[in-house]
């Protein structure tokens, strides 16, 4: 016979230190609720974009939004919304040598989940694009080191916030870049880590929902290639997260290319008469009903709860007048509340991506009602 095959090699060493200093028993004070459970009570969602995930200066400030205040969580909740995102960068606080995440740097991100807590809201957590360094490294040669910084991080974010009930979600990644099988399972590494770090943290991370994403949160990859699932130490705590800026044409194209026209209206009723040239020629409810049955296929009638963790379509108003304004500002409404509305008949949790245009931090005044109007009714 031949011989038996070499033992694998052992696992390298993490460059990192053991952060999860202060393991603590399970705790199921407050934890009752499953993932499904959780989604079902999770009715509309907002990301509070572009402020705790900024790049480049070390402040939530640095790309134009103010800070996150107390009163600005709670005029989210009093428009309609009972769940918050927030991105979150970590990498830029973090010492490069050993992964340690600025103190300093904790205590703002858990006061800001206080806030939202203490407005009785959800709140999905996440370590966002952060530079790339998971997002744009999902390959068997980055996989190691990855995957060393991914439980050195999410064992210091578990720590910091471990005592927050259920309505707390972490989510291990935002857009990891993936389109190949190979990449994808250099993914489900990373979110195994992610979920095995924060279980080991205990108390209630023994039991907390966890979001893992799909390939490049897009639906079609996602039912494509995730056609596996993580390991868990807790029965029915994940959740699987998508995003969907579907068709791109409308939701964000910036100019008209050789390729394709930008689309400046969607849906029934809202095609221009005049500008054909900006009608869209795929992407409206049809496809709609298409994507979100593919999730629910794929996911949710398998008991494991979807968030779509960002939806919205830019608004191109400067570059419209009249008629054609008008039926813009209707074919965004129409947009917002499709994808919300069939997002939930599905049973999908919608969280729509705002970085200030939707409802202004400052001075907490809804600037775009039309589209609230239409997220609020799409959820109801």
């Amino acid at each position: 016979p031949p011989p038996p095959p070499p033992p694998p090699p052992p696992a390298a060493a993490s460059p990192y230190p053991d952060y999860n200093t202060s393991p603590r028993a399970a705790d199921a004070t407050g934890m009752a609720d499953s993932a499904t459970q959780t989604a079902q009570k999770m009715r509309l969602g907002l990301n509070i974009g572009n402020t705790l995930e900024a790049m480049g200066g070390k402040s939530e400030t640095y790309w134009g939004n103010p800070r996150i205040t107390r009163e600005f969580v709670q005029f989210a909740k009093a428009s309609g919304f009972n769940a918050i995102r927030l991105p979150v960068s970590w990498n830029q606080y973090a010492d490069a040598t050993t992964a340690r995440i600025e103190s300093a740097w904790l205590a703002r991100v858990q006061e800001v989940v206080q806030y939202c807590i203490d407005a009785d809201l959800f709140v999905v957590l996440n370590i966002h694009w952060d530079g790339g360094w998971l997002e744009e490294h999902v390959t068997p040669e980055q996989q190691v080191a990855v995957n060393h910084k991914q439980k050195a991080f999410w064992q210091q974010i578990a720590t910091t916030l471990r005592d927050f009930d259920g309505r707390l979600l972490f989510a291990g990644a935002n857009e990891p870049n993936v389109k190949t099988a190979e990449q994808m399972a250099v993914l489900m590494s990373y979110h195994q880590t992610f979920i095995d770090a924060v279980r080991a943290t205990g108390g209630r991370n023994a039991y907390r929902t966890l979001v893992v994403q799909g390939p490049s949160t897009d639906v079609e990859l996602t039912s494509q290639l995730m056609t596996g699932w993580p390991t868990d130490t807790a029965v029915g705590r994940l959740m699987a997260e998508v995003h969907y800026y579907t068709p791109w044409n409308f939701t964000g194209m910036t100019k008209d290319e050789t390729w394709g026209n930008q689309f400046y209206y969607w849906g029934a009723g809202n095609h221009s008469t005049t500008d054909t040239a900006h009608n869209p020629t795929w992407g409206e409810e049809a496809t709609l009903d298409t994507m979100t049955a593919l999730m629910k296929a794929r996911f949710i009638d398998k008991g494991i709860p979807v968030i779509v963790g960002e939806y919205a379509a830019q608004d191109r108003s400067a570059a419209l007048t009249g008629d054609s304004l008008t039926l813009h500002q209707k074919s965004r409404a129409a947009y917002s509340k499709a994808v919300t509305q069939r997002s939930r008949a599905m049973g999908l949790v919608p969280f729509y991506w705002d970085t200030g245009t939707l409802l202004d931090r400052s001075s907490n005044k809804v600037l775009q009602p039309q589209i609230l109007t239409a997220l609020v009714d799409g959820a109801s």
